[in-house]
């Protein structure tokens, strides 16, 4: 009698690029499907014989809006407490001007969190403690960090595969031919992973879905 061969189990890290998918789900429905719940889509991506080892999402706190700050972090205390690593970056203050008629305004620039998340994705690998990359944006700018996974990775003989999954409404061209795979994040999948209207946290803790998010 044959004995059953064992299936490697892949192990996966998913890196979530916060404004561009938040972006992402505005196109879509609005504000519906804003109180997304991470982990679940995330396990949803998964294929058999895959199980989720990281799961790392990357923002920065909003800036000059104090009810849309509490909303963002109500939502990302929601994430904490089951289990999704928030990372945050900072939004810096730059001036812009109409070069027409001179008027000047103020405004803001994300900034580290691509930084952050491309570290996240290259320490993982180097540390080898994931076998697939799952890399949730349209950013461009991210090719870079797929680069340094590669370069990374060559060092283990090349195992770690990287695919892109773009949200709602967003692509990009660079991701897709940097990446072993990509596909978009359909709706369907959003629509099931969303987390319910409370989530209990530690020491009795409660978190609402924002009214403004219905």
């Amino acid at each position: 009698m044959r004995d059953n061969p064992v299936l490697e189990v892949v192990r996966v890290g998913v890196y979530v690029d916060g404004f561009n998918l938040y972006y992402g789900l505005r196109s879509l429905r609005g504000r519906r499907y804003l109180w997304l719940d991470l982990r679940a889509l995330a396990l949803r991506l998964l294929r058999p014989g895959q199980t989720l080892t990281a799961l790392r999402y990357f923002t920065a706190p909003v800036r000059g809006d104090a009810r849309a700050l509490a909303r963002q972090q109500t939502y990302q205390a929601a994430l904490e407490t089951l289990g999704v690593e928030v990372v945050l970056g900072r939004f810096q203050e730059q001036r812009a001007s109409c070069r027409a008629c001179g008027v000047s305004w103020r405004t803001y620039e994300e900034k580290q969190s691509d930084v952050a998340l491309a570290a996240a994705m290259v320490g993982d690998v180097a540390l080898d403690l994931v076998d697939m990359v799952l890399l949730l944006s349209a950013d461009s700018d991210l090719c870079a960090a797929i680069e340094a996974v590669r370069q990374v990775d060559a060092r283990r003989g090349g195992k770690t595969r990287v695919v892109s999954v773009f949200p709602p409404g967003r692509r990009s061209d660079g991701l897709r031919l940097a990446s072993d795979a990509w596909f978009p994040l359909g709706e369907a999948l959003i629509r099931q992973s969303q987390l319910p209207d409370r989530v209990s946290g530690r020491e009795g803790a409660r978190y609402h879905r924002p009214a403004h998010w219905s």
